[in-house]
């Protein structure tokens, strides 16, 4: 899979130290990984779950660093292209304003 951005990940796990080993693991899976649908999907990531936005677009969300972080992503399962939306962290992600 093409992932889209790395430097979003560089970025949270600079501000968050303990998540940079989680976030390079997810990195590397996915980015050797070439998923056909979400089901191909689970089977790596199991707690990985799709949840729509306030424009009623499709996210994956995996959790990661032991549920500690939500990378929050758009999958074009067709093109192999994984585009990073959002990392947050657990409170960051139940607050919300992500899905506008």
């Amino acid at each position: 899979m093409h992932i889209i951005a790395y430097p979003m990940l560089r970025d949270f796990f600079t501000k968050h130290p303990n998540s940079e080993s989680s976030l390079n693991t997810w990195y590397k899976i996915v980015k050797k990984t070439d998923f056909s649908d979400f089901n191909d999907l689970t089977a790596t990531f199991p707690s990985a779950d799709v949840v729509k936005n306030a424009q009623d677009k499709s996210l994956t969300v995996f959790n990661i660093h032991g549920n500690n972080v939500r990378l929050i992503t758009a999958i074009h399962y067709n093109t192999k292209t994984v585009y990073i939306r959002h990392i947050l962290t657990h409170a960051e992600y139940d607050k919300g304003p992500w899905k506008r």
